[in-house]
């Protein structure tokens, strides 16, 4: 358990501006009930806590005991009991749709960890959470005292902050369920990836450590390294032989994988939504690669030759952020000029992802700012170069090229992600809608929801790349359901993404992996959640005709924060479309 207990209050979150001084003070009382919830979280999750901005977490580790995860799921239930109390006498809507998310974000919790003791063997990648717990803390952007927070975690982690090092803990946690011949365990290419990058990960926190000349923490990073060599040579040995080579997990789990993503239709219902868009997607991009290849005298018109030949327009390392900077402002010229949605008066963060932050994340992202105390702390667009989990050239081609430094922009920066998570720090939304809400549908959605609104301002080669990224999408609600319900093969999948989709060995092989391995479920929440906003926005297009206006509409749905899709359309018939009350003298 955590050697230190939390025991001051949290801070609330800034409050959503609204129309009346009543509507304001939902926010205070839905805060209210979130905080203590964070509270509860926090002496669980102390890295989770730490990311959204709690620093009295900072100097905490996570404990992964049984008895720690037992006490969890006791304290969770309790929780649940008084909220659902609170539901009883709460009469304010946005109140009682928090509690909701909370009170779902429970369940969700709690079924996972049953289904987890039912069916799976305990299998823990500590290297990777060690990595992610003490570099987050790290960052370029957090105050000095954060950052001195790391050696304490650091020395929690292998066992000096009045808790076993986490490597104990973890074969302890393992070796006591391999009593029980039916628990599952976990794929064998899994526990080799995460073994073979154990060097990578040391490597990266030796180099922040020493950025930042924390020499104190020299004699820790001995003794983890110590530990992880023990930890590598016990999985081997111990881990390995109970690992499975058949990728599919028990029904309920997958389903449960599903639903926490935001994704609450039947697999095979996505499936068939997937396929039709998948094949008029690919319709699209034919009709447009013929005006490719004319502009740059290509000798193939077909999309999948065009494509190559624009990945050969490849930047170097050295003038990728560069680049990426210059799109960037081409794309808040182009935001602003169509008045696209409202942008901050600030400079956007973009930078190249290290080899340490490569290996624990392959797929470009955005790291959210911290959400609670921020000091001035942006979210940071991370691009990758290449996949350590694959020897020899690893290197993608799919990121690095002039053509696809817009729609990725416009998707992990603005008016995609970074100003996704902007809006919510700077204008503020309840802590529920921060915190409990957060699943991939709710934030992709709106990620793909801004490639779409950039698509029709860019270069034709641009807007290649833009469906190019959106066939992507697509397959992988096609075929992350499709493996997990045995309905086609790894073969099937890495050759439709190589040929058809035209991405790189190193992204295909990552793709796979995130299906199979490390985020099953995860992949078709891009897509639904884009369906999903596409039927809201159709609906109020629908509605208001020709009085619709898409800056305001744009501006409404950021501002309600990461709601799942039911309530955000809900928000919109209630507070986007009702007509304003008229004025009236006497």
């Amino acid at each position: 358990m955590p050697s230190k207990m939390l025991t001051s209050v949290l801070p609330l979150l800034a409050i959503m501006p609204l129309t009346s001084s009543a509507d304001a003070s939902w926010v205070d009382i839905s805060n209210q009930y979130t905080n203590k919830q964070i509270q509860i979280t926090s002496q669980f999750q102390p890295e989770m806590a730490s990311s959204i901005g709690i620093t009295e977490a900072d100097s905490l580790c996570s404990s992964i005991t049984k008895a720690q995860q037992d006490k969890y799921i006791e304290t969770l239930k309790n929780s649940k009991k008084k909220l659902l109390k609170a539901l009883e006498t709460e009469t304010l809507l946005p109140v009682r749709q928090d509690l909701n998310i909370i009170i779902d974000n429970i369940d969700q919790t709690i079924l996972s960890g049953q289904l987890d003791d039912k069916y799976m063997l305990p299998w823990v990648d500590v290297p990777l959470i060690i990595f992610k717990g003490v570099s987050a803390l790290l960052d370029e952007q957090m105050p000095d005292a954060r950052k001195q927070a790391a050696m304490t975690r650091l020395a929690c982690y292998v066992g000096k902050e009045g808790q076993t090092a986490l490597t104990e803990q973890a074969k302890t946690l393992f070796e006591k369920a391999l009593s029980n011949k039916s628990l599952l365990g976990p794929t064998k290419e899994e526990v080799e990836q995460a073994l073979a990058r154990t060097d990578t990960l040391l490597q990266g926190l030796q180099q922040l450590f020493d950025k930042n000349e924390f020499s104190q923490a020299s004699d820790n990073l001995t003794l983890l390294q110590k530990q992880l060599t023990e930890y590598r040579q016990w999985a081997e040995k111990t881990v390995i032989p109970h690992a499975r080579t058949d990728y599919k997990l028990p029904s309920e789990i997958y389903a449960l994988n599903l639903k926490r993503v935001g994704i609450d239709i039947d697999p095979n219902l996505l499936i068939e939504r997937a396929k039709a868009s998948y094949m008029i997607t690919k319709a699209n991009m034919q009709a447009l690669a013929p005006l490719v290849a004319a502009k740059f005298d290509m000798p193939s018109s077909d999309y999948r030759d065009v494509i190559r030949a624009l990945k050969e327009q490849s930047l170097s390392n050295d003038k990728i952020e560069n680049h990426y900077r210059e799109i960037n402002t081409k794309l808040e010229g182009i935001i602003s000029d169509k008045a696209v949605v409202d942008l901050p008066k600030r400079n956007m963060i973009m930078r190249l992802a290290s080899d340490a932050e490569a290996a624990g994340s392959p797929a470009p992202h955005m790291l959210p700012p911290p959400f609670i105390g921020n000091t001035g702390e942006q979210g940071q667009f991370v691009l990758t170069t290449g996949n350590p989990a694959l020897s020899g050239d690893a290197a993608y081609d799919d990121f690095n090229f002039d053509a696809v430094a817009y729609t990725l922009s416009a998707h992990e920066g603005r008016p995609g992600h970074e100003l996704q998570f902007a809006v919510m720090l700077e204008q503020g939304v309840s802590l529920a809608r921060v915190y409990y809400a957060f699943n991939s549908v709710n934030v992709e959605g709106w990620a793909l929801y801004a490639e779409a609104e950039m698509l029709p301002y860019l270069p034709i080669e641009g807007q290649l790349i833009a469906l190019q990224h959106r066939l992507l999408r697509n397959a992988r609600a096609m075929l992350d359901p499709m493996l997990n319900l045995g309905l086609t093969t790894k073969e099937q999948a890495y050759n439709l993404l190589s040929n058809d989709v035209v991405f790189s060995k190193a992204a295909v092989k990552q793709e796979v992996d995130r299906y199979t391995m490390r985020m099953p479920g995860q992949a078709g929440s891009y897509f639904y959640g884009l369906s999903r906003l596409l039927e809201i926005r159709a609906d109020v297009e629908l509605a208001l005709g020709d009085k619709f206006d898409r800056l305001a509409f744009n501006n409404f749905v950021l501002e309600q924060g990461l709601i799942p899709p039911s309530l955000m359309a809900e928000a919109v018939k209630q507070h986007f479309l009702m007509p304003k009350p008229v004025a009236t003298s006497k």
